[in-house]
């Protein structure tokens, strides 16, 4: 199949009929494509058929003001096109981006937070010829071969688009990504069109630990974890360590994770995770601590895991979170990878609750290991991550394009699986020149394209 990128023009009403399109004399011989007979037209789900007409001296695309309407296409963007004989021509790819909400009341920032995150994707998609547009689930309508998305083109509009060659799912809610609307519209574009949507679903703790648990390989990397059932099984992972503790299996930024250690003199105490800090509780034996639990338990499925002696500076619990994409050739790689410090007064280092953020080098250079163990961290860590990547792969059973790999460090060295994240944040909270586009952007629009054309 022949591909490059090309210029796309759209032409005033009356300048082309609606079912034909121009391209460059040299490009129409190069590729042997057939002028003045009908041709289909493929952009994402859309089809039409079409007559090319060749111009000398031309090398970009110009379209019918009328057909880009229908594809949903917008100001100048630069595309993919392909030409096969046989099928015909196809634009794109054309990407989708599966959002939680948006507010057209705020048409200079309709997707809050992400906003900018959204404006990189439009941006680096236009450098590497692909077609990005966005939409929530209150967008999908009763047929799956269109979807009124998001497009940017001098300013944010909505358009009827069509359904994309590769769908991000972006979504921040679990409610949302369960509603039997977007499930259906997940199963429909697959099977129906061949569309591929990755980072399908959110990833809960139990699911992860137990996946990874049937490959020997990684046994290394993982606390002992189970899904917390009864006080017997407080009381055993209570008499093999001294620290362990309760995260809910389903939460996110730190919320909700109980730390539980053993007093000298035998009694327990708790650590809470809370707005503004932490909150401590006593109790006298394992049982009043887990008849504090009880009523938790019948709303919070938590895992208990083996709590680790972490390295720490001045006290605060330091960990690494590795950004594991997928490249333009499907493999996983290191896109970032950071030390987070906890803040004071608490005891988890996600940034929502005070931790700051510093590389890699940088947080080992304050610890007390020998230089050779300082020297391997990074590398070490990256390899744990993608490992890790690559073992999600393996063992569950759903489409993954990027992770969120939250790593840490005991103090002789060996490194330990925290959790793994699926919605990595977007948030907008690293100022960007304009224009610039971030490494992660990138990675995710060579993903797409590659995917595109699998």
């Amino acid at each position: 199949m022949s591909s490059k990128k090309v210029s796309v023009q759209i032409m005033n009403p009356g300048l082309l009929e609606e079912d034909c399109l121009v391209l460059g004399e040299a490009l129409v011989k190069r590729w042997r494509i057939p002028t003045n007979y009908p041709l289909q037209l493929t952009f994402g789900s859309f089809k039409q058929k079409v007559r090319v007409l060749s111009l000398s001296k031309y090398t970009g695309l110009r379209l019918s003001q009328g057909l880009a309407r229908k594809m949903g296409i917008v100001s100048k963007p630069t595309l993919h096109l392909s030409y096969q004989s046989g099928s015909g021509l196809r634009l794109g790819p054309l990407i989708g981006v599966l959002i939680s909400r948006d507010d057209p009341d705020l048409p200079d920032k309709p997707f809050g937070s992400i906003t900018m995150f959204c404006r990189e994707m439009v941006h680096a998609g236009q450098k590497q010829g692909a077609y990005v547009y966005f939409f929530t689930p209150s967008h999908i309508g009763s047929s799956s071969s269109k979807v009124n998305g998001w497009i940017y083109g001098e300013g944010w509009h909505q358009a009827e688009m069509p359904a994309a060659d590769v769908f991000y799912n972006r979504l921040t809610s679990r409610k949302l990504e369960n509603k039997p609307s977007v499930q259906h519209f997940m199963k429909e574009v697959k099977s129906r069109y061949g569309s591929h949507f990755f980072n399908e679903k959110f990833l809960d703790k139990t699911e992860v630990f137990d996946a990874l648990k049937a490959d020997p390989s990684l046994l290394k990397y993982l606390p002992e974890s189970h899904l917390f059932r009864n006080f017997a099984m407080l009381k055993g992972m209570c008499s093999r360590y001294p620290v362990v503790f309760l995260k809910p299996t389903r939460g996110s930024l730190g919320k909700g994770i109980i730390r539980i250690s053993r007093n000298p003199e035998g009694s327990y105490q708790t650590l809470a995770t809370q707005v503004g800090g932490t909150r401590r509780q006593n109790y006298e034996n394992l049982t009043k601590l887990f008849a504090s639990l009880s009523g938790k338990m019948k709303t919070t499925r938590y895992q208990i895991q083996q709590g680790l002696n972490l390295i720490d500076l001045s006290g605060r619990p330091v960990d690494f979170r590795a950004l594991v994409q997928k490249n333009g050739t499907g493999a996983w790689e290191i896109t970032s990878i950071v030390a987070r410090t906890a803040g004071t007064h608490h005891f988890v280092s996600n940034l929502a609750r005070g931790g700051t953020l510093s590389t890699v080098k940088e947080a080992m250079a304050k610890t007390h290991f020998p230089a050779d163990i300082k020297a391997k961290a990074a590398v070490r860590l990256k390899k744990a991550a993608l490992d890790l990547a690559d073992g999600i792969d393996q063992h569950i059973h759903a489409h993954f394009g990027e992770l969120g790999i939250d790593l840490a460090m005991d103090t002789s060295g060996r490194i330990w699986l925290i959790e793994v994240n699926s919605k990595p944040s977007k948030n907008d909270n690293t100022p960007l020149a304009m224009g610039k586009i971030r490494p992660s952007v990138r990675r995710m629009l060579d993903y797409a394209s590659y995917l595109s054309s699998s």
